[in-house]
């Protein structure tokens, strides 16, 4: 800008009329009137006061992570699959850590907990502690998420696969 040139500017009591003028235009363009009810209604929140800005909360607020997965697990019912789940991972501090070392825990379906031992003694050992498991498993993830254990001893071999298998029913057909 040149030395001794003076710019005058607008003054903002202008600018301010100016830029209401062209707001009530374009409200006018859409549409609105002054004293008109507004278009969107507002609505109570779930639980709350109106909807809207204010001291109480709203379902518009941002939620913590720990109440959005609380009500997810609670509206699709994978709440005991998720506390048998921690069970998993928390095994060894249920049992005991002598138990963890031969017993494991091998599926978890309509509330029967299936847990497989590396030998029979360990299965026998097992199937008379299920009482307790069971009150341990009450405590730990809730009452009635684990409502019967069943405990299966090791996995055999099978007659199908080995240098001496018999394709068809083989050795073990005894009806013709």
């Amino acid at each position: 800008m040149p030395v001794g040139l003076l710019v005058e500017l607008t003054p903002p009591t202008t600018v301010a009329r100016a830029a209401l003028n062209r707001a009530r235009a374009s409200a006018l363009t859409r549409g609105l009137r002054p004293g008109d009810p507004a278009r969107r209604p507002v609505t109570a929140a779930p639980g709350g006061p109106a909807a809207g800005s204010g001291a109480h909360p709203s379902a518009r607020d941002p939620q913590s992570v720990a109440s959005t997965l609380s009500r997810l697990l609670d509206e699709t019912g994978w709440r005991p699959d998720v506390a048998v789940g921690g069970v998993v991972g928390r095994w060894e501090s249920i049992v005991g850590p002598q138990v963890a070392e031969h017993c494991r825990i091998e599926t978890f379906q309509r509330g029967e907990l299936v847990v497989r031992t590396d030998s029979t003694a360990w299965a026998a050992q097992m199937r008379l502690l299920v009482p307790t498991l069971l009150g341990r498993l009450a405590q730990t993830v809730g009452e009635g998420v684990v409502v019967e254990v069943r405990v299966l001893g090791p996995a055999g071999p099978g007659f199908g696969r080995g240098p001496r298998s018999v394709r068809g029913r083989g050795p073990r057909d005894t009806w013709g």
